[in-house]
């Protein structure tokens, strides 16, 4: 069973969330939905957008990277905004105000405007996912929180495959403008749907508020920067972003070059050797669909080791797969292993400083931007130098190092937290 970390009090176990909760949870699950979808928007897209505009491949990239970077970015500023101003409320408006960008890209007549209005769409997204997170981690006890936080996750898992999917579909039928002004009024109708609910969770006696509430004992400070040492004067803090960081290199430092692989090595067409990269948000989906099975057998410690024994395997599998085939069962053990390692990074980072949890998060999201632009780079250049399995290799090797390094972590922690009950 799950054990709750050293500043976590130990009490009896919760009661079940109710009905209105879980309708809460439903719609940040919706807006995570529509962030991930952006963001992969315009992977299947990129040929189509540089015939359009005429430019090098390298340049009508940052359709996709100018969102990321923006994205990554603006973490530590949504953060500290939700510890102040109220973590749904700001979510709703965030989840609002990426209508303008999306209309702006449907309508861009140079790819200098459209990379704007994306990079404009990846601010105003930025505060989704962390800030939902946060939110969970403020309303749910600890005890239900992984399950409850792999329930969410089923929006952003689904959106990192529907994003591919939307683009693609508009791309080859009514053109890709459509597929921007698509999630215009995606964001539009969840955007409406969250603001709502937060009208609901401040009004006054509202359960959400009331009777699941887990707040914090400790006085945040006022200060942005005060959040921030708040943050990285604890110990566990400061273990969990360096781990997330390592995580985020490893595991997307090779994931970015499976299709790449799969295409050279088997002569697989680039655009089905991309699609096959939906088996890793299937490997995903089948975790959090049964992340509280898992989490009841398995506990916090087990699951970091299925997750690096699973990461394990899917890279060895691609190293020796003898026929493209078996990129499938690679790509779902990749990401069944990853969504399990990474729900329970998620899990503690929503804890590791309760008094500034909005803060503690977005700086989690960063570390773990902030590892996947690192790994991809590093893996580029051990590609171009040593060879195309090197990737892989390294990452076969290092990713179970890493999580049992943090399962040893884990144990120790929650066997001092026994020892002070």
């Amino acid at each position: 069973m799950n054990t709750p970390p050293a500043s976590s009090p130990v009490s009896p176990p919760p009661a079940p969330i109710s009905s209105a909760h879980l309708r809460a949870i439903t719609w940040l699950s919706l807006a995570a939905f529509a962030s991930a979808a952006a963001t992969r928007l315009c992977d299947p897209m990129l040929p189509d957008l540089a015939r359009h505009f005429g430019g090098p491949p390298a340049e009508v990239a940052w359709a996709v990277s100018g969102y990321a970077v923006a994205y990554g970015c603006l973490q530590v500023i949504f953060g500290p905004l939700g510890d102040r101003l109220g973590k749904y409320r700001l979510i709703a408006m965030c989840t609002l105000a990426c209508v303008p960008g999306s209309l702006l890209a449907a309508v861009a007549t140079s790819l200098h405007s459209l990379i704007a209005a994306r990079m404009l769409t990846g601010v105003t997204a930025a505060g989704i996912i962390p800030l939902a997170m946060a939110w969970i981690g403020d309303t749910v006890p600890y005890a239900q929180r992984q399950s409850t936080l792999a329930r969410f996750l089923i929006g952003q898992v689904l959106g990192v495959v529907g994003g591919q999917f939307i683009g693609g579909v508009f791309a080859d039928t009514l053109g890709w403008r459509w597929a921007f002004g698509a999630m215009a009024l995606l964001y539009l109708a969840v955007g409406v749907g969250v603001m709502a609910q937060s009208r609901r969770l401040a009004q006054p006696g509202h359960p959400e508020v009331t009777d699941t509430a887990v707040t914090a004992v400790d006085k945040a400070p006022s200060d942005m920067l005060g959040q921030m040492r708040t943050v990285w004067r604890t110990p566990w803090a400061r273990t969990i972003l360096a781990v997330v960081f390592a995580e985020g290199a490893l595991v997307f430092g090779a994931l970015a070059f499976v299709p790449s692989h799969v295409h050279d090595r088997f002569g697989l067409p680039l655009s089905a050797a991309g699609g096959l990269m939906a088996c890793f948000g299937i490997g995903g989906l089948s975790y959090v669909l049964f992340a509280r099975y898992f989490v009841q057998r398995l506990g916090e410690v087990g699951l970091a080791k299925l997750g690096g024994a699973a990461l394990c395997l899917a890279w060895l599998t691609l190293m020796i797969a003898p026929s493209w085939v078996w990129t499938v069962p690679a790509c779902y053990l990749s990401g069944l292993g990853y969504y399990a390692l990474h729900n329970t990074l998620q899990t503690n980072a929503t804890q590791m400083t309760p008094s500034v949890r909005g803060t503690a998060v977005s700086l989690f999201a960063s570390s773990f931007f902030l590892g996947q632009s690192a790994g991809v780079s590093l893996a580029a250049l051990a590609i171009a130098r040593v060879g195309p399995m090197s990737a892989f290799a390294a990452s076969a090797v290092l990713t179970p190092a890493l999580a049992l390094l943090f399962a040893r972590l884990l144990r120790q922690r929650h066997a001092s937290t026994h020892s002070l009950a």
